[in-house]
């Protein structure tokens, strides 16, 4: 297994403000016009990833997360308030965080390989450094013997394992991921939560991780950021006390059921979450 080092390259940005803060987000409201009025999705969000920290955001449907991480991207503008990465605020898209969606959204024509050096090709980056990260990076995550394969011959979990592996490709130090497991069977979900892990812990990278899997929330952050349904609000900022390096054992102990329960009571009986 490759150690952080043998993957390095030269980062081009400061990727963490001067306060240890990798990602703030300040007094967020965004709404969107509707035929009928205003819908709003995010009301007055405040919340903070420090450097090397895994923060999980979960909440249910419709209550704002994926929004929030389209502003992060740049994607979105904001109505009211303010998002910063690395102290610089988000006034549009940049190349300097790591995007892994739900879907894979790898090129079919394209190998394994091929679609893991797709920011080196868009962002013009050394092309023989590139292939050599992106060979370790596929090592990393397992696929190194499928780097010559096209998407259709993967399995779900071995495609999002390629996606992972691309957003990695350019070395940021700021991981956005919106439900990136959310599309997978439950085994394989579970591989891929182990292997994210395995990951962060190797390479300090900072994360911020939206699901709406209360479970695997709790089994992956040192924070939980609870949503209420629309509009999303922050209900509870909470500190996850259990070790670094959990194995799936740890979802059986009585603090995991503990920290599950306690986030699922801001949700009562609805079922509108995992």
């Amino acid at each position: 297994m490759p150690t952080q080092a043998a993957v390095a390259v030269d980062r081009p940005f400061a990727h963490h403000s001067a306060d240890g803060q990798a990602i703030v987000v300040n007094q967020l409201s965004k709404r969107f016009r509707v035929d009928d009025g205003v819908v709003t999705a995010l009301d007055k969000v405040s919340l903070d990833v420090r450097q090397g920290e895994f923060v999980a955001i979960v909440g249910p449907s419709g209550c704002g997360k994926s929004t929030l991480l389209k502003i992060l991207t740049g994607l979105l503008t904001p109505s009211a308030g303010e998002t910063r990465i690395g102290g610089i605020v988000t006034k549009g898209p940049r190349r300097d965080i790591g995007t892994v969606f739900q879907a894979p959204l790898l090129f079919a024509w394209r190998t394994v390989l091929e679609n893991v050096m797709l920011p080196a090709d868009v962002q013009k980056l050394d092309r023989e450094r590139s292939v050599q990260r992106a060979h370790s990076l596929l090592d990393l995550v397992g696929l190194t013997d499928f780097k010559r394969r096209y998407p259709n011959e993967l399995s779900g979990g071995m495609q999002q394992r390629v996606s992972i592996a691309r957003a990695l490709l350019h070395d940021p130090a700021i991981l956005l991921m919106d439900e990136p497991f959310g599309a997978l069977d439950a085994m394989t979900r579970e591989r891929m939560n182990l292997e994210l892990q395995r990951l962060w812990l190797e390479s300090n990278k900072s994360i911020l991780f939206i699901t709406h899997s209360i479970p695997e929330a709790v089994f992956m952050a040192n924070r939980v950021v609870v949503m209420t349904p629309r509009p999303g609000r922050v209900a509870e900022i909470m500190d996850i006390d259990l070790p670094a390096g959990r194995g799936l054992e740890i979802m059986n102990s009585p603090e995991f059921g503990a920290y599950v329960s306690r986030i699922r009571a801001h949700f009562g009986s609805s079922g509108v979450i995992d």
